[in-house]
């Protein structure tokens, strides 16, 4: 009788508690739903216990709660159904992770940290997994807007230097394990100086802007990364991109530009404003780095100068950088297409 009641208490207790939890038995059927948990989820206790569908309060499709992971001990499932999580200890603590939820009950997105602890009798055997739920989308969605802060441009609202050096280290290193080509743009505004010189440096900036607007234009895949490399250098770094992409790529540029119409009467490459580009694909090997391909882009990017502005020009990586540029591609031409 004292254990009866002592586990009528639990339950009711459990019920009552001011956060979202739910507890499974061993074959992780639904035992409680408090009332905050349902109050989260928009689905009724009498709906879903003695059931396994407790995931269908949080998922639009059929997979792995926090709670069923620990009593099935399939923890190699963490990686693949959570954002962040925690690791098995072997003493059989409980598990943490962090994951956006559907709740398509609600109709609402929210982020969950979610806890989930084991419940053992007196021989060590599990008999139930109580999982518990916090609402942190606020939290989340403040980290995202700080990040997206330090990541983005303060003037053009393009990705930053920052943002752009981390990326072409992750993309490289990808590059490298996968064996797929990279390829990098870099861009420069020709005589930018003597354009904020002539017009001002208000002018100055409304031009960095729509530069960096017609370099997004020109750039149509999620995957790459438009930046601004430092004062009017922009840069496009582009996964799983041979030359013939990334040339493709070059070619929209220089005319997005030059469509802009912004006149540029102190340039001694055109009556408006231009841009020189350097570009550069690589297959990584063991022997390159990514600063080869900065440094092979930067040398097109200045035989682009040297050749007149206007255009690209495609060089390449090699041991000592020294290879003849294969491309330059004459602003004529570009203009006849």
């Amino acid at each position: 009788m004292v254990i009866d009641s002592t586990r009528a208490f639990a339950i009711r207790l459990m019920e009552h508690l001011v956060v979202p939890t739910f507890v499974l038995d061993a074959e992780r059927r639904v035992v409680i739903w408090n009332r905050t948990c349902e109050r989260l989820t928009g689905i009724p206790a009498s709906e879903i216990l003695g059931t396994r569908q407790h995931w269908s309060a949080f998922y639009d499709e059929p997979r792995y709660c926090l709670a069923d992971i620990l009593a099935l001990g399939c923890a190699n499932e963490l990686d693949a159904l959570y954002a962040a999580h925690t690791e098995p200890s072997e003493t059989g603590e409980g598990l943490r992770a962090e994951n956006w939820c559907t709740m398509p009950h609600t109709g609402k997105r929210l982020y969950l940290a979610i806890d989930a602890g084991p419940i053992y009798d007196d021989e060590g055997r599990l008999i139930a997994v109580v999982e518990t739920l916090r609402d942190m989308t606020e939290q989340k969605l403040a980290q995202i807007a700080l990040q997206r802060l330090a990541e983005r441009d303060g003037l053009t609202g393009i990705a930053n230097r920052r943002r752009f050096d981390d990326s072409l280290e992750l993309e490289f290193l990808r590059a490298q394990r996968e064996q797929r080509p990279l390829s990098l743009i870099l861009a420069d505004v020709d005589f930018f100086k003597r354009y904020n010189d002539h017009y001002g440096h208000q002018e100055g900036d409304a031009c960095l802007k729509q530069v960096a607007s017609a370099l997004e234009s020109a750039s149509f895949r999620p995957t790459d990364l438009v930046a601004r490399y430092g004062g009017e250098e922009f840069a496009i770094l582009m996964p799983y991109t041979d030359e013939a992409g990334a040339t493709a790529v070059a070619e929209r540029v220089v005319e997005q530009v030059r469509r802009l119409g912004l006149a540029h009467a102190a340039s001694e490459a055109a009556s408006h404003v231009t841009v020189s580009l350097g570009v550069v694909t690589l297959l990584p090997e063991e022997q390159h780095s990514s600063a080869d391909l900065l440094k092979a882009a930067d040398q097109a990017l200045y035989a682009a100068k040297h050749a007149g502005r206007d255009r690209f020009v495609c060089g390449a990586v090699t041991e000592t950088l020294r290879e003849p540029l294969r491309r330059i591609s004459p602003a004529d031409d570009l203009c006849a297409a």
